[in-house]
C-alpha cells in the first residue's frame, strides 16, 4: 500500500518531539508546564449560562456559515476594534483559526501560477499548519527568516522577484508566535502593496490580537481599508481561544473579500464541521462583550511586568510586544530545555521545534519558547526557576 510523499519533508510535530526529549528523565522539582499556549485564565462567566439555555439546540443541525446573530456580533466587533464594516458575505465562522488557516489554502491556492509551481511564504519560525497547508496543495513552502535582524517579522520584500512572482499565499502572524513581534501599519501596508505588485494573497493570523503590552496591534483589515487595497488580497483569521480564554470552544472566523469567502464557504459546505448552535450562541456573546477581554488583558500585562522584573539585567532578554510567549535566547534550545526539566522541573519548548533548517541554519535553535499562561504565582515561580537555572 502506498502513501502520499508530499508530507515526507515534515518534521515530527513539536510536542511529541518534546516528550521524547524530556519524558525519559525525572523532573528536578515539582513540575511547572510552560510549553503549550493554552490559556488558563478564567473563562467568561456567561459561558455556562448561555450553554445551558441553548442546550436543546444540540438537537438541530447548525447553519454552516454561522447564525445571522453570530455574524452580526463578529461584524460589530470588527467595527469597534478596527473601524471596518463588513457584511455577512465577507465573513465565515470557523472551528478555531487552525482549521481556517489550512482550509483557506485548500480553497484559494491555485494549482499553478504563471505556469509554474506556486509558492507559499511563511515566517521562520512559524505555526506548523502553514507548512502543512502548503504541502497539501502541492505548493512550495518558502521559509523566510523572522529573526532579531528583521525585527522578528519576515522580510518578504527582500526575496528575489522570480520567487515573488510565483507566490500564491503569504502567511503572517501578528502578534507573532513565538516572538511576540507586532507588524506595524507601515509593514502591513508594504506587504499588501507587495501582494498587489506580485498578485498574491496575504493570510493574516491575528489570533493574539487582544493580548498586547503597550498599544493594540493594528489589523490587516483596517490597513487594507486605509490604503484602498483590493479586498480579495487578504484573509484575516481571529479566534476566541486567546481573547476570551475559550480554547476548547473551537470558535473563530475568517474575514476576506466576497469572492474568497464564497470559495471558502463552498469548500466548507462539503468538508467542514459546522459549529454546534450552543457554541455559536456562546460565541455571539463573547464577540459582543468587551469587559472580560479588558480583564484578561490586565492579567497578561501584569505578567509582562513580572517578566521584566525577573529577567532584569539578563542579556538579550526582550519582552514581547504582544501575545503570551517569551522567546528567550540560550546557547542551544534543546540542551536548555532538557537542563531546565532535569534541574528545575520547568517544561519549555526548544525554539528549533518551531522552525525549519534552511541553508544549514535553524533560526530557532538558540531560543526557548516559554508560555506565560499559568496563574500568576505559578508563572512567576517558573520564570524565577528558569532564570536561576539558565542565566544564574
Amino acid at each position: 500500500m502506498q502513501f502520499p510523499e508530499r508530507f515526507s519533508s515534515l518534521p515530527e510535530y513539536a510536542f511529541p518531539r518534546l516528550r521524547k526529549l524530556l519524558d525519559p528523565h525525572k523532573p528536578g522539582a515539582e513540575p511547572i508546564a510552560m510549553t503549550i499556549g493554552e490559556p488558563r485564565h478564567p473563562m467568561p462567566d456567561f459561558v455556562a449560562r448561555i450553554m445551558a439555555e441553548s442546550i436543546g439546540e444540540f438537537a438541530l443541525y447548525p447553519p454552516n456559515d454561522g447564525t445571522p446573530e453570530l455574524l452580526a456580533a463578529i461584524s460589530g466587533w470588527l467595527q469597534r476594534r478596527y473601524g471596518v464594516t463588513l457584511g455577512e458575505d465577507r465573513l465565515m465562522i470557523l472551528n478555531g483559526t487552525r482549521e481556517g488557516l489550512f482550509n483557506a489554502a485548500v480553497a484559494l491556492c491555485p494549482e499553478v501560477k504563471g505556469g509554474k509551481k506556486p509558492v507559499v511564504l511563511m515566517p521562520n519560525p512559524f505555526y506548523q499548519v502553514y507548512a502543512v497547508a502548503a504541502l497539501a496543495m502541492g505548493a512550495e513552502p518558502v521559509y523566510v527568516p523572522a529573526t532579531a535582524a528583521t525585527g522578528f517579522l519576515p522580510d518578504y520584500a527582500a526575496l528575489p522577484g522570480d520567487v515573488l512572482d510565483r507566490v500564491a499565499i503569504a502567511y503572517l502572524c501578528s502578534p507573532a508566535n513565538p516572538q511576540g513581534a507586532i507588524a506595524s501599519r507601515d509593514y502591513l501596508a508594504g506587504l499588501l502593496q507587495l501582494a498587489e505588485q506580485h498578485d498574491f494573497r496575504v493570510f493574516s493570523d491575528e489570533c493574539y490580537s487582544e493580548i498586547w503590552r503597550d498599544a493594540p496591534p493594528p489589523g490587516a483589515l483596517e490597513v487594507a481599508a486605509e490604503i484602498g487595497a483590493d479586498p480579495e488580497r487578504i484573509c484575516v483569521f481571529h479566534s476566541l481561544s486567546k481573547r476570551s480564554n475559550l480554547p476548547g470552544l473551537r470558535s473563530g472566523f475568517v474575514a476576506g473579500g466576497p469572492k474568497s469567502i464564497a470559495r471558502i464557504r463552498q469548500l466548507r459546505a462539503f468538508a467542514g464541521a459546522p459549529l454546534p448552535l450552543p457554541v455559536q450562541r456562546v460565541s455571539e456573546m463573547a464577540w459582543a462583550d468587551e469587559a472580560h477581554v479588558v480583564a484578561n488583558l490586565a492579567l497578561y500585562q501584569e505578567k509582562f511586568r513580572i517578566a521584566d522584573e525577573v529577567f532584569a539585567g539578563v542579556q538579550g532578554f526582550q519582552n514581547p510586544e504582544g501575545g503570551f510567549f517569551l522567546w528567550l535566547p540560550v546557547e542551544d534550545g534543546e540542551e536548555a530545555a532538557l537542563k531546565l526539566w532535569v534541574q528545575a522541573g520547568v517544561r519549555v519548548l526548544p525554539g528549533a521545534y518551531l522552525s525549519r533548517e534552511v541553508g544549514g541554519q535553524n533560526p530557532g535553535k538558540g531560543y526557548i519558547r516559554v508560555a506565560m499562561v499559568a496563574p500568576r504565582d505559578e508563572m512567576q515561580r517558573g520564570l524565577i526557576r528558569l532564570r536561576d537555572c539558565i542565566y544564574g
